[in-house]
């Protein structure tokens, strides 16, 4: 499958993204989005710095909410999409969610013409996402040949970042299943594909 099939993420659509690499995943699918971003998370999780995220994404974009509970956060994501107003909404889960919360968001995303991307524990997915992934940092590259050089050659965000995942497509409704290793480029603002993993 290439990669180019699978990301940037379908619009209309829920989608799911879990591991340590996950929020990386998603702030460079906010970059990589149209317009405004609402980024939804519960109140007892740390709340996203929008000026963390200027490598990947303009924090200028980003609507940061907060709800006081997982089901206000289902509720204010869906809300967000339905409306149509955001490119992309964003909405950290700390718990696991149903088919049921998971066909609402997907109708929701379908109704507004958003892009849902839910950054969920492992194992807490719907069976009602197009897509879900698995996103995992992987040890900087100490040298060697590399599409993507070291982070030393470049003044801070203006050049290829050294940092790689290993994204892996673990649920897609519309075709196979794939990983990619990637990495991101600030300068050119775009993921590079360093390799596909174990293809």
């Amino acid at each position: 499958m290439k990669f180019s099939s699978a990301f940037p993420l379908k619009k209309a659509r829920a989608h799911e993204v879990c591991g340590d690499g996950a929020l990386a995943f998603a702030a460079i699918s906010a970059g990589l989005s149209e317009g405004t971003v609402v980024w939804v998370s519960e109140h007892r999780l740390p709340v996203v710095n929008p000026e963390g995220l200027f490598p990947y994404c303009d924090p200028g974009r980003l609507l940061v909410t907060r709800a006081d509970s997982h089901v206000n956060v289902l509720a204010s994501t869906e809300t967000a999409l339905r409306s149509g107003a955001a490119g992309l909404v964003v909405a950290e889960l700390g718990a696991a969610i149903g088919l049921t919360e998971g066909r609402r968001l997907q109708l929701a995303a379908e109704a507004g013409g958003t892009t849902a991307l839910l950054v969920i524990p492992e194992g807490a997915g719907s069976n009602a996402a197009e897509t879900r992934w698995r996103c995992a940092g992987l040890p900087p590259d100490t040298g060697g040949s590399s599409d993507l050089p070291l982070r030393q050659n470049y003044p801070p965000q203006n050049g290829p970042d050294s940092t790689r995942w290993r994204w892996s497509l673990i649920k897609n409704k519309i075709g196979t299943l794939s990983e990619w290793i990637v990495g991101w480029d600030a300068a050119a603002h775009r993921v590079i594909v360093v390799s596909e993993a174990g293809g």
